[in-house]
């Protein structure tokens, strides 16, 4: 099993609205962000998954408030994967002050070509850095 893996996030004073918090939108870069930092530490570097031709799409995400963050909170983004399917996979994502969870969410992502001719099978080496269970594979050159 994967060890849990946690994206740490630095909020912008741009970031935080009138009340205080984060602005609702900055939640989806989060996501996006740690989606990156979580492929290129299971062995996926994004720009090497799409010089081999391959990209990811977002499909759906719902997101689910507990409570606000903050200007200056100590913020990290736990990133798991929840489902894969031939083309498609769902990743869980929970956005936590120190040890409180504060926003959660779950994003489908379905594989894509770079060339723009539509949707793709999971290649396998994008499958094994997803898999759950897999040993971990660290960094590619």
């Amino acid at each position: 099993m994967h060890p849990t893996f946690t994206h740490p996030i630095d909020v912008r004073y741009l970031e935080v609205d009138q009340q205080g918090v984060v602005f609702n939108m900055w939640y989806l870069a989060y996501f996006d962000d740690a989606l990156t930092a979580f492929l290129a530490h299971r062995g996926v570097p994004y720009r090497e998954m799409m010089e081999r031709g391959f990209d990811v799409q977002l499909v759906n995400t719902d997101i689910t408030w507990r409570r606000g963050v903050g200007w200056g909170d100590d913020v990290g983004v736990a990133v798991s994967t929840a489902r894969m399917g031939t083309t498609s996979f769902v990743l869980d994502f929970s956005v936590r002050v120190e040890a409180q969870e504060c926003v959660t969410g779950r994003t489908v992502y379905v594989v894509i070509a770079t060339d723009g001719s539509g949707k793709r099978s999971i290649p396998d080496f994008l499958r094994e850095a997803l898999d759950p269970v897999e040993p971990l594979l660290g960094p590619v050159g």
